[in-house]
């Protein structure tokens, strides 16, 4: 049956209907389906999630040749080569106090793959590495696998793998 017939007997089946029998007849009620406790769910996902990102990995960094107490020591952790350097744009800053000799710091939660870590201390806690002529640090700093440096550090030299779930480097402070 093509569709213009099959639509001009519905449209005349329809108007030949009789309409008291519309007014008359109850309403249709469909069942509602059960109601799922959602509650439940929500908390299930949020404890898996939680628990994903507790089974991430922990980068220990071991601080050496801190060379005095005044200020903080501010580590910066970045998984990008353009935003190396940049403390704004790092994936994660930790900051604590200085003491002299070494210390040691964490980065928690991260993914598997390729970072670079920065630390300079921060002897006037102005929150950045100090520079003289604008390219000359001032204050003690460091990076990721302790590269000799001549110019702005590059991403590449100071790349480290970090693997679940921990690994440890050490960074020797220059001042």
């Amino acid at each position: 049956m093509r569709w213009s017939v099959f639509r001009r007997k519905a449209i005349t089946n329809v108007m030949t209907m009789p309409t008291e029998n519309i007014l008359q007849s109850p309403p249709v009620t469909r069942p509602t389906p059960p109601r799922l406790p959602i509650r439940p769910w929500l908390l299930a996902c949020m404890l898996a999630g939680g628990n994903a990102m507790a089974d991430g990995g922990k980068l220990i960094v071991e601080l050496q040749n801190v060379r005095d107490s005044a200020g903080n020591i501010r580590a910066s952790l970045y998984r990008e080569p353009d935003s190396f350097r940049k403390e704004d744009k790092a994936l994660k800053v930790v900051s604590l106090p200085a003491k002299p000799g070494t210390l040691t710091l964490s980065f928690d939660g991260l993914a598997p793959g390729r970072y670079a870590v920065m630390v300079y201390h921060d002897a006037n806690d102005d929150q950045k590495l100090n520079l003289r002529l604008g390219m000359f640090p001032t204050e003690g700093y460091g990076l990721s696998n302790n590269p000799k440096v001549m110019g702005p550090p590059r991403f590449d030299d100071s790349a480290i793998e970090v693997k679940a779930p921990e690994s440890r480097i050490a960074i020797r402070l220059s001042y």
